[in-house]
Parts: C-alpha cells; structure tokens; sequence
C-alpha cells in the first residue's frame, strides 16, 4: 500500500480503495485535504521505494543526489539492501544448491530431477546440508553491493562528467550498470568459486570456507579462484541488458495502459514486472551461468575433462543438445517469485529501522 510522507515520520495512506494503485482522484484529493510542505521529501520517497534482489547479477544500482549522498543515506540504502538479500538468498538457498547441483551433475545423473536431487542431498548430507554454500554467498551482498555502487558512480561520472541534474539515459545506465557489475564481479569472484565449492562439497569434505580455500590454493593456484570468470562477466551484460529493457518496458506498458493518471503502477505490478524482467534476463544469460558453474566446480571433480568456456560449450551441445545448456533451470525459476517477495518486504522493514523511508 502506497504511502507519502509528511512533515517529520508522519505518514497517511493515499490508497483509500485497497486497490494497490493510486488514481488522479486519490492523489488529488489526499494533497487537498492533508496538506505538504515539502516536496522534496515526497519526491525522494518515490525514487527510493523499491528494491529487488533474485541472488543473480544486480547490475544497475539506484541513482542518488549530491545531498543523499552526503547525509549518509546511500549507504542506509546499501544495508537495507544487503540484509534483503541476504534473508532472501537464505529462503531460497536449498533452491539454489538444487541448481548448482544440477547444473554440474545433471549430465553425469540423466534421472536426476528436482524431487530426487533433494531427497539426494538430504540423505547424503541430512537438511541442514541444504544450505551449504549459503553462508559465503550472505557475506559476499555487502562487499559486492558497495563495490558496485562506488564503480556505478564513477563510470556515471565518465560518461556524462559532473554535470548534476542530468540523468542517464536506459543505454547509459545499461553501459554503467553493466561496467559496474563486471568491476564488483571481477574483485568479488574468488568468493563466487568458493561458493561453488562449498556448494557442492560433501559431508565432511571442507571444515569451513578457510580450509576450502587452503585447499584449493594449495592443489589448484591462484587461477583456480578465477575459473569461469569470462562467461560469469559475459552473463553480466545480456542479464543486464534484458532485465532493464523488459522491466522498463513492461511498467510504462501498464501505466500507459491502466493507470494513464497515475504515475504509481502500485506494488504488485511492480513485484509482477521484476519477476518477468529478471526471468527473462536469466532465460538470456542462463547457458553462460551455467558454464561459469562447470569450470568453477570442474577441477573439484575427478574424471571431468579441464575445459576452456569454448570447449565446455561444445562438449554440452554434443553430449546433451541444446536443453544441456538450461539444466538446473527450474528450482532457478522456483526461487524468482519467492526471493522478490521476501526480499522486498525485508527491504522495506530494513528501510524503517534504518531512517530511510520517512
């Protein structure tokens, strides 16, 4: 339900009707009757109001003005996001290592399926094991989110100088974005393969993150770490790309169509063109994850061939045909709807404790 703030915390709901959208009428009639004094802050609270996190590539970060970024709100924004994601990758976690599971086994276990994969790893490893990996994959958000934002910033900065009042344009913030993405990516990486690793270790093969990275410097190198990292920078750009177009799309499609006095699509809507937009960016970008998950895990593995990003592709398409390159991409699907869902709800809680929202 939408909310405008008022002078100090006080807030009064404009969505009279419960309808989850606000009309002209609405609008109207709650500035005539509550009257503001400052604009400003009802203008901030609609360009912050949402945020969404799937545990995939986030590659477009939200713009703030010179003030909101000297009073400190960027980096209560950054929290709330980085504890949205990670309550949201926790839910969604078993998902995820059925995924990754898939994804590096699937070919070598053709009866595989989403049921058994997990009555698999239950009976190997007991429930918790679900949620293996999951710890590395929390403690990487918040590195990985301000790494993003500062390199976002920067290359904001190249492209249009210090000019302030100009905003990017969708290419721009594409190009941005996607830089942006590969800069954090490119630092954060070595985490990604350890959570790979961890993912997929068996009980009692790792004592923890530090022993599994010992272990994989000690027999594999420093490149190990690096493994998958083109197709996993290449993934950036389509995901990027697609998301924002479609997102985009989508939303101005819906107000232009229901909502032609209204320039607020209401939350559901909004939840409803983020899990479409980042499906579609994952259907784009998939084939390049998952090949990135292959030659992360592939020296972990005994008896599977050490390939290029190249070889992997060939070696999929000729063992397995084209539905090789989207194993493991139902539980990927599974975990969209409920990922936004508690990410945005956790997301706008966090934004209340932290002073964010007004």
């Amino acid at each position: 339900m939408a909310h405008v703030p008022q002078t100090g915390s006080e807030q009064r709901c404009m969505d009279r009707k419960g309808t989850m959208t606000i009309d002209w009428k609405e609008w109207r009639d709650h500035f005539q009757f509550n009257p503001f004094h400052n604009m400003e802050e009802i203008v901030h609270y609609w360009k912050h109001s949402h945020m969404f996190d799937i545990g995939e590539h986030l590659t477009v970060p939200d713009e703030f003005s010179e003030k909101e970024r000297r009073s400190g709100l960027v980096w209560r924004q950054l929290v709330a996001g980085a504890m949205a994601g990670a309550v949201s990758r926790t839910g969604t976690a078993p998902l995820d290592r059925l995924k990754v599971f898939l994804q590096v086994h699937g070919s070598v276990s053709r009866g595989t399926n989403l049921w058994s994969g997990l009555r698999g790893m239950i009976q190997e490893g007991g429930v918790f094991s679900l949620w293996r990996g999951n710890g590395i994959n929390v403690l990487k958000i918040a590195p990985e989110s301000a790494i993003k934002f500062m390199a976002y910033e920067q290359i904001k900065w190249l492209i249009r100088g210090r000019k302030e009042g100009g905003s990017l344009r969708v290419q721009e913030r594409f190009i941005a974005g996607s830089l942006a993405g590969a800069t954090a990516q490119t630092i954060i990486y070595p985490m990604e393969v350890l959570k790979t690793r961890l993912t997929l270790r068996t009980t009692g093969q790792y004592s923890g993150m530090a022993d599994c990275a010992r272990h994989i410097l000690k027999t594999e190198g420093m490149q190990a770490f690096y493994r998958g990292y083109l197709p996993n920078t290449l993934g950036i750009i389509p995901y990027a790309g697609i998301d924002l177009a479609v997102y985009e799309t989508l939303k101005n499609a819906w107000l232009q169509r229901y909502c032609v006095d209204s320039a607020d699509p209401g939350v559901l809507v909004l939840l409803g063109c983020g899990t479409v937009s980042s499906t579609c960016g994952q259907l784009a970008s998939y084939p390049l994850a998952l090949i990135r998950t292959r030659m992360q895990a592939q020296a972990g593995a005994e008896g599977i061939p050490q390939m290029t990003m190249v070889g992997q592709f060939k070696y999929i398409i000729s063992r397995e045909g084209v539905p090789g390159l989207y194993r493991g991409i139902t539980p990927n699907f599974l975990k969209v709807i409920p990922a936004v869902s508690i990410s945005y709800v956790v997301y706008e809680h966090m934004k209340k404790v932290l002073g964010v929202g007004y």
